[in-house]
Parts: structure tokens; C-alpha cells; sequence
């Protein structure tokens, strides 16, 4: 039987090191947490509103069920193959060499082209306190803080992520309770409003199906990252209790800071105000409650979610790649190990998220939307390999190794077929709507390019 910190990225270089297993439970915990609270529920949501008005509740609502089953399948999938390449490792198992290196190579680039978006965000606000100061020095800044905590060791990226989440959590939870006391009437200084601003302005869905489907593809994208807690788990004390407790609280933490957030913000404020795109819905709708101070505090907190996204994704991107190369899919030297850190991959992923800001003031008319609409579906690839790699694990663990399903998909395998007919509509959306059909383009590319330099690899490793 597979113990708690055996993971499938193997075969390993004869020379390699092992990784840390210095994450603990607090850290695993606060991490799953706070991961759900990320720069796109702050910043992108007000996009989302503007377009579906109220009926946002129902687009997060409905995207949240997808999140909560892929959660489902990769915890299922990764409580009892505890790995660092999480999915990639998973899919290559499951499907094939060719699918682990599509799945983890695409989501690389994902999330290293995120670092650079992310810390060009964090300049931003940065600079609108210090006005005068370079946002390309902030970037700098903040790219060698993280890059020297990811090199030091685990637990000091697992300390990092503890107190941004802690804040985070602690932030949304009062703006919850305000909103809660406040739509109830009881907040002192504010009336109820009742149902005026869910009801008025054009209704519940003033602009059509049409808005509602905006609106729904802005919060699939808003999701994104919540699989970092599988990467980190592989390298916690206990691996399958850190994935089983993470991905058991899943549900309640989207319902209560996504859906739960989006209902307060259609509540209290109407939908078309402008100071919900401009200030971001959440200053929106402290604003209205007269907050003093509120956007210097939003502003605050939406920082602490760029750094912390910034924190994450250096952190994921590096194990991505370490898993990668110990499963014979990329440059050795990103394998290196020392200090029980792949410091070599922390370095290259820090480089190409800088990379990616250079490119944003240096070509940024043609280069840099070209990668940001690279990137704009990977997610989506990446929800498919978990769903199909699920179907197959299950199969093979009810039949050899049934002991290790300690975490089990809902109504297998039904809910699963359903999550992938869920993602195949969301592709026809997106194909639909001028804004994301050249985002589905980009990514097709790039995942067909993947996928075939990774199959022609697998057939060049199974003739040699």
C-alpha cells in the first residue's frame, strides 16, 4: 500500500534530490482557503456584473458547481497518487506520456505569464500611492522577494501564503458580514433595500441570455488557481489528509466567497453603476455603505491577492516543471534539487514572468496580446485532462488498489460525463463571442502544438 508521501513522479534522475515535506497542516488549510480568493474575484468580477447584472449570481453559481466536480475528480485523483505534477502526472498515467507533458507544459505557461500580469497589477496600485515611481522597479521588486522565498525553502512560500490567505479571508469575511447586516437592515445609518436593485434597472437579467453568457464566462476564468493546493499537497507532512480536508471544504469556501460575495454586490448596489467597473464592485459597494476609506482599503487587500497569486504561481509553476523533468519531459537541469527546493525551476519561472512584463512595454500591441490570448483557455484544457483522467484512474484503482479512494468522485461516473459536456458548452460559448473566440484560437494552438511534440516524444521514447 502507497504511503502518505509517495507520490507518481517517477522515474527520477538517479541524482536527483527529493523535495521538502516541510508544508504543514496549517499552511495546506490556509492555503485552500485563501486560494479561492484570488486577484479575479476582486478585479474581473466587476466586468462580469456589468454584463449579466444580477443574474452574475446565477453565471458564478453555475460555474462554481463545475469548479466544485473537477475539485472533486483531482482531489479523488490526487489523494491517492499524492504527486507534485498533480494533474500532468495524473494524465500521463492515465492517457499517456503525450497528454502529462500537454497538460503540465500549457499550465506552465499559464501560470508564468500570470506572475508577470500579476505583478504588473500590484506596480499599479503601488504606484498610485507613490506616483512618480517606476512600475517596472515595483515589478522588479516584488518578482526577487518571491523568487528569494520560493529559493529558500517550502515553508517559507507555505508562511507567505498563511498570512496573505489569513488576510484575505479575514477581509472578505467582514465585507460579508457588513453586506449581510446592511441588506438586513441593521447596519446603523443604512436602510434595506430590499429587492429594488435586483429587480429594477432592466430586471434580472437586463441584458438577455446574452449578458448572462458574459458574464458566465468571466467567472469560470475568475476560478482558476485553485489547483495550487494539490501541487503544494505533495509536499506536506500528509499528503492524502492535506488533499482530502482541502478538497471536502471546497464547496462551502465558493459558495460562501464567490457566490456568497456576488449576492451582497447585486443587493446593495445597482448592477449599471459605473462605480462598480471603475472602483472595482467591492469598494462599489463599501462606497454605499459609507466606508471611510474603503477604496485605499480595497486596494489593500487587492494587492495582498496580486502578491499572494504572484507568491502561488511562482511556487506552482516551479514543481509543475520539477515533476515535468523528473518524468523525462524537459531540460535536466530544471530537475536540480538542493535544499529540498528545484531551485533551477523557481529561477526559469521567475525569468519568463519578467519576460512576460518586458513584453508588455515593449511589444505591446502585438506580442503580448498574442501570449495573453495563448493563455486566455488553459484552464479549460486543463479541467478536460483532469475529468478524462479521472474516468480512467478510478476504473484502474477500483480494480488494484480500492483502499486508496479515500476521496471519491460524486455519483461516478455520471457527474463526471456531465463536467465534460459542461466545459464542451462552455468551448461553444466562447466560439460564439468575438472577445474569447480569438482566446480559443491562441490556446487551441498552443495545446495542439504541445500535444504533438509530446506525442512525438513518446513514440521516439517507446522505439528507443
Amino acid at each position: 500500500m502507497q504511503n502518505s508521501t509517495t507520490t507518481v513522479d517517477t522515474p527520477v534522475p538517479a541524482d536527483a534530490a527529493p523535495l521538502s515535506h516541510s508544508l504543514k497542516q496549517r499552511h495546506l488549510s490556509m492555503i485552500a482557503l485563501g486560494g479561492v480568493i484570488g486577484a479575479g474575484l476582486f478585479v474581473g468580477s466587476g466586468a462580469g456584473i456589468a454584463a449579466a447584472g444580477p443574474s452574475i449570481v446565477i453565471a458564478y453559481t453555475l460555474s462554481g458547481l463545475l469548479v466544485m466536480l473537477v475539485m472533486r475528480m483531482l482531489g479523488e485523483m490526487s489523494a491517492a497518487y499524492p504527486s507534485s505534477g498533480s494533474f500532468s502526472a495524473h494524465a500521463e498515467h492515465a492517457i499517456g506520456p503525450w497528454a502529462g507533458f500537454t497538460a503540465g507544459w500549457s499550465f506552465w505557461v499559464l501560470l508564468c505569464t500570470a506572475v508577470g500580469l500579476e505583478g504588473i497589477g500590484a506596480a499599479k496600485i503601488v504606484t498610485g500611492w507613490l506616483p512618480g515611481t517606476p512600475e517596472w522597479a515595483w515589478v522588479a521588486l516584488f518578482m526577487v522577494v518571491f523568487c528569494a522565498t520560493n529559493l529558500a525553502a517550502v515553508k517559507n512560500f507555505g508562511e507567505f501564503e498563511f498570512w496573505f490567505a489569513a488576510l484575505k479571508v479575514g477581509a472578505i469575511g467582514l465585507f460579508l458580514v457588513l453586506g449581510v447586516l446592511a441588506i438586513t437592515g441593521v447596519l446603523p445609518g443604512t436602510d434595506a433595500p430590499g429587492t429594488a436593485n435586483l429587480t429594477g434597472e432592466g430586471g434580472f437579467l437586463p441584458n438577455g441570455s446574452e449578458g448572462l453568457v458574459v458574464g458566465l464566462l468571466a467567472s469560470v476564468f475568475a476560478y482558476g488557481g485553485l489547483e495550487t493546493v494539490t501541487i503544494a499537497a505533495a509536499e506536506s507532512e500528509n499528503p492524502v489528509k492535506g488533499v482530502a480536508s482541502a478538497v471536502r471544504t471546497a464547496m462551502w469556501r465558493i459558495a460562501l466567497f464567490y457566490i456568497g460575495s456576488m449576492a451582497v454586490i447585486v443587493t446593495l448596489v445597482p448592477w449599471d453603476s459605473e462605480a462598480v467597473v471603475e472602483a472595482g464592485p467591492y469598494v462599489a459597494a463599501l462606497r454605499h455603505l459609507g466606508i471611510p476609506g474603503a477604496g485605499q482599503v480595497m486596494n489593500v487587500v487587492i494587492l495582498v491577492a496580486l502578491l499572494s497569486a504572484m507568491n502561488a504561481n511562482i511556487y506552482g509553476s516551479s514543481r509543475i516543471a520539477w515533476s515535468l523533468v523528473g518524468r523525462g519531459q524537459g531540460p535536466k537541469a530544471l530537475g536540480r534539487v538542493s535544499g529540498g527546493v528545484p531551485r533551477v525551476a523557481v529561477l526559469t519561472s521567475s525569468v519568463f514572468g519578467f519576460v512576460c512584463v518586458v513584453l508588455s512595454y515593449w511589444r505591446p500591441d502585438d506580442v503580448f496580446p498574442w501570449l495573453l490570448n495563448m493563455i486566455g483557455a488553459v484552464i479549460l484544457v486543463v479541467w478536460i485532462f483532469i475529468a478524462v483522467s479521472q474516468l480512467r484512474l478510478r476504473a484502474r484503482l477500483e480494480r488494484e488498489a480500492p483502499e486508496k479512494l479515500t476521496v471519491r468522485m460524486w455519483a461516478f461516473p455520471w457527474l463526471t460525463w456531465l463536467a465534460l459536456a459542461a466545459m464542451a458548452a462552455i468551448f461553444v460559448l466562447m466560439a460564439r463571442e468575438p472577445g474569447t473566440r480569438v482566446q480559443l484560437y491562441g490556446t487551441g494552438g498552443m495545446t495542439a502544438a504541445l500535444a504533438a511534440t509530446g506525442y512525438a516524444w513518446q513514440r521516439a521514447r517507446a522505439r528507443d
